[in-house]
């Protein structure tokens, strides 16, 4: 049986697909939206972040553009000046600019450093140097204390990285006639030596600083605002008449030549204030240029250093002996044969002198009159008039570095000691200590604080001795200079003058040298009415003289004339006047 195979239609069933063109522009559609978002939310949030830095944060950008361009600067303090007692200018601070740089940013333009030495006249190779050592830091000093102008042409040159600071440079008008007792600042104006030192702390001030708007180059477009005033220095007015202080200077520049000595020293004190009226020192450094001069240059000998005074002392030992109540005036002291001996040591005179009032003992500086009557007082009181004189302390003056000198203790005394302490060895005094003692006896008994500043004030004095022992001495004095004396170079036409020789030998290994000296005058002027007390020390003066009648009387002279013609003091020996006519009489009572 056949069996029917049934043929299937070739007629297939149509089959859904899906549309590919449809499929892939829905693809884009949604990854275009996808990016509009992103687009749009990157959009919205940087627009919220400009938002909030415009509106919510503006500070955080004023902030940041300050940082770039507005930077602090120091302002300096201008130091105070320093005049005489008369208002002459003394020591006074100029501006200069000094140039500083940033060495990060130099080293970053080599090509520039050639350009900014020529301008500063350095070499290349080493500024080069400099500059590549201290790449590592923002702040590098070049070059100090310009002349402003100079520094503009720097500035203006435009050097990324190169900056100028204003600063102030001392300047000394009298250069080295007021050196020694001014001293000096360095190139930070900080006081390093002398009056600078000793009131630093008021010239000084206190520096301020500022904010200023800076371009691309560092230069300073203006100020934005002043954030602490600088405080000026105060100026300092001290008690020098440079008037004086040149008269001063120029004797004792003459005689330390004239004699080649080693140095030499003069103070001139204003007996009724203590006022130091004129201190001078030999050899001298100008406090403009101290390039050529060593440091033993900047001491002011008549405050540091310290000499035996030798016969320049004798006055105070006839003053303690007319304190003590054992001597009169017309007191006499025999000196016969020339000598005394105090032990195995032997003190002698030039001559023999015989029986001797106190005043030739004085007048000729007999060593066997003062000794004999040095001997005669009790230690413990001989040491405390001596201290009540100043000796062996400080004036106070303030002045750095000053000496108190030399007075051994009386516990410590030998006979010896205190015998040849009468004529003024084995103690010490600086020139300012003898002249404070001397104007003791110019101010009948008084001693004033020594002052290196103008006194606006009546000062506070202390009686160290009788007024009618003050007065005997000051006459005893006066016939040092007159005729028959030792110090007769020290008169002063026209004015009556008091004072007192000294010769004393240096110490030296073992003992003393037998050529070198210390020439001493010490004085008031004038003698009927003390204005003045002078000291003058010519130290190891070598061209044949040194005794201190002949080397340091003239300049005591010379000095004494010039100030007493400044102050307009009126003389007081003029032949034939009433008043020398009375001091004769008495002189010949």
């Amino acid at each position: 049986m056949r069996k029917t195979v049934k043929k299937q239609s070739s007629k297939r069933k149509p089959v859904k697909r899906r549309s590919i063109v449809n499929e892939d522009r829905s693809g884009f559609n949604g990854r275009a939206y996808f990016a509009v978002f992103c687009l749009a939310l990157g959009a919205t949030g940087l627009f919220a972040r400009a938002v909030y830095l415009q509106v919510v944060d503006e500070a955080f950008l004023e902030r940041q553009a300050d940082a770039r361009h507005i930077r602090s600067a120091k302002i300096s303090a201008h130091r105070g000046t320093v005049t005489d007692r008369n208002g002459e200018v003394l020591a006074v601070s100029t501006p200069v600019d000094s140039i500083w740089v940033n060495p990060g940013v130099l080293v970053a333009a080599p090509e520039q450093i050639l350009a900014l030495a020529k301008l500063l006249d350095m070499s290349s190779s080493s500024l080069n140097e400099k500059v590549s050592r201290s790449s590592a830091k923002q702040f590098l000093w070049l070059k100090r204390h310009m002349n402003p102008s100079d520094a503009d042409r720097v500035i203006d040159a435009g050097i990324a990285g190169v900056y100028s600071q204003r600063e102030y440079r001392r300047y000394y008008p009298a250069g080295e006639v007021i050196g020694h007792l001014l001293g000096f600042t360095n190139i930070d104006d900080d006081g390093q030596e002398g009056l600078e030192l000793a009131f630093d702390h008021k010239l000084a001030g206190k520096s301020g600083s500022k904010k200023v708007l800076k371009d691309r180059l560092g230069r300073t477009v203006e100020d934005v605002e002043s954030v602490q005033a600088p405080v000026l220095g105060q100026n300092v007015v001290t008690s020098i008449d440079l008037r004086m202080q040149y008269f001063a200077y120029r004797a004792l520049q003459s005689a330390v030549n004239e004699h080649r000595a080693k140095s030499g020293s003069a103070v001139v004190i204003d007996v009724n204030t203590g006022e130091v009226l004129a201190m001078v020192n030999q050899p001298s450094y100008n406090p403009n240029n101290r390039s050529s001069f060593s440091a033993s240059h900047y001491r002011n000998r008549a405050i540091t250093d310290i000499l035996e005074p030798g016969s320049a002392l004798k006055p105070l030992i006839i003053a303690a002996a007319l304190e003590s109540g054992k001597y009169r005036e017309n007191s006499y002291i025999e000196t016969s044969p020339g000598y005394v001996k105090i032990g195995a040591k032997k003190i002698n005179d030039k001559r023999n002198f015989g029986r001797i009032n106190l005043q030739t003992v004085l007048q000729k500086s007999s060593n066997v009159g003062v000794t004999k009557i040095a001997m005669s007082m009790d230690p413990e009181y001989l040491w405390g008039v001596l201290k009540r004189f100043g000796l062996g302390q400080s004036t106070a003056s303030g002045f750095p570095g000053e000496s108190a000198g030399l007075l051994n203790h009386y516990a410590n005394w030998r006979d010896i000691s205190q015998a040849t302490m009468a004529y003024g060895y084995g103690l010490s005094v600086t020139p300012l200590q003898l002249a404070q003692a001397y104007a003791v006896l110019g101010a009948k008994g008084l001693q004033y604080p020594v002052s290196l500043l103008k006194i606006e004030q009546d000062p506070i004095a202390r009686r160290i001795v009788k007024p009618d022992t003050a007065d005997s001495i000051l006459s005893m004095m006066e016939s040092v200079v007159q005729v028959g004396g030792t110090g007769t170079q020290a008169a002063v036409e026209g004015y009556r003058i008091a004072g007192k020789t000294g010769t004393s030998r240096k110490a030296a290994k073992g003992g003393y040298a037998e050529n070198r000296y210390a020439a001493v005058f010490a004085g008031l002027a004038p003698a009927s009415n003390p204005r003045l007390a002078i000291v003058v020390v010519v130290d190891e003066p070598n061209a044949g003289e040194y005794y201190g009648g002949k080397v340091a009387a003239p300049v005591f002279s010379s000095i004494a004339s010039g100030s007493l013609r400044i102050l307009a003091v009126a003389p007081d020996n003029v032949p034939g006047s009433k008043r020398e006519a009375l001091r004769l009489a008495e002189a010949g009572r």
